[in-house]
């Protein structure tokens, strides 16, 4: 059974997951879509926060396209992905 999630307020102005955790301003698909089509220049990590995560895949050219293109898929089916600040991607 799933609870609807919980209306925004000042502290969680995306609203509140059914866990408790606030929602992020960033989607998750957007992250995604970033990540599958400008994997290789680690734009989907620069746009959720992780700067070091995203060096890292803009100087190895995403993994030579693995890496970027299983953390583009990561990102569209995990419901348990964050922001730098541990909020949860919205969908």
């Amino acid at each position: 059974m799933s609870y609807p999630a919980q209306p925004p307020s000042a502290e969680a102005p995306y609203g509140v997951a059914p866990n408790g955790q606030p929602y992020s301003e960033k989607s998750k698909i957007v992250a995604g879509l970033l990540q599958l089509f400008l994997g290789g220049l680690g734009i989907g990590r620069f746009y959720t926060g992780y700067t070091g995560m995203a060096i890292a895949q803009l100087l190895t050219c995403g993994g030579l396209g693995v890496w970027s293109l299983i953390d583009a898929i990561i990102f569209f089916v995990s419901e348990t992905r964050t922001d730098k600040q541990g909020r949860l991607l919205r969908s």
